[in-house]
């Protein structure tokens, strides 16, 4: 089974009813309330952004998840414009993912306080520094490390096998965080895989690159320049 999470605060999600009828969707809404043919959507608290939706949904479907779910923002094309090819490649039981898959096609590098990429953001006008060697150390425990790989966009499919390789608990204490910190949906976009215990991005993918793109650009170079 296949399974689509969709994080949503105020978008149009309306892509949604275009998924395989073989994917289950399970929408989860932060904004405004839904046109009332939108059918057993779960309604949350408007806090901790996708990051919290998602560890949420992995703690209240812990024993029963699908075998892959598809874990979305509710705008997410912006980051992975070809999410129905990869809906209907899982449903057709086509798309290789073992135990997880970073969504999108472009893999960035982020150092351990952001300074790369956070303090530079136009949303962050304040420049504040995101303390990614903080909420690693309460999240897993250690000294964080210099650098993160990812893709931008926090959108990403895992394995329910891979999931629960952590017990609940660990997943209850990143919900606690997202609750908590101000900033822990940034730290946590680029932390996904490491919350499965797993690396999303390769050395052989990066070749001493910091920045990756996966699709053609405007100069039409191939594809990873």
């Amino acid at each position: 089974m296949v399974e689509l999470v969709v994080a949503r605060y105020q978008e149009d999600i309306a892509w949604v009813r275009n998924v395989p009828e073989s994917v289950r969707a399970t929408v989860y809404n932060k904004g405004l309330p839904l046109a009332p043919d939108w059918r057993g959507v779960i309604v949350l608290p408007n806090i901790g952004r996708e990051a919290h939706t998602y560890l949420y949904h992995i703690i209240n479907h812990y024993d029963s998840l699908a075998d892959l779910t598809v874990f979305t923002q509710g705008k997410p094309f912006d980051h992975a414009p070809d999410l129905h090819k990869v809906l209907r490649a899982a449903a057709n039981g086509e798309l290789e993912v073992g135990d997880f898959k970073w969504l999108g096609f472009l893999v960035d590098t982020d150092d351990k306080r952001g300074r790369r990429l956070f303090v530079p953001w136009s949303k962050n006008p304040s420049r504040e520094e995101l303390p990614l060697d903080e909420f690693y150390r309460e999240l897993f425990g250690g000294e964080s490390p210099e650098s993160f790989r990812f893709y931008g966009g926090a959108q990403f499919v895992v394995s329910a096998a891979c999931v629960r390789r952590r017990p609940r608990e660990f997943y209850q204490r990143a919900l606690d965080l997202a609750e908590s910190w101000p900033l822990a949906a940034h730290c946590l976009e680029r932390l996904w895989d490491r919350v499965f215990g797993v690396s999303g991005v390769t050395d052989e993918l990066m070749n001493g690159r910091d920045t990756v793109y996966l699709k053609q650009i405007k100069d039409k170079q191939p594809y990873g320049y």
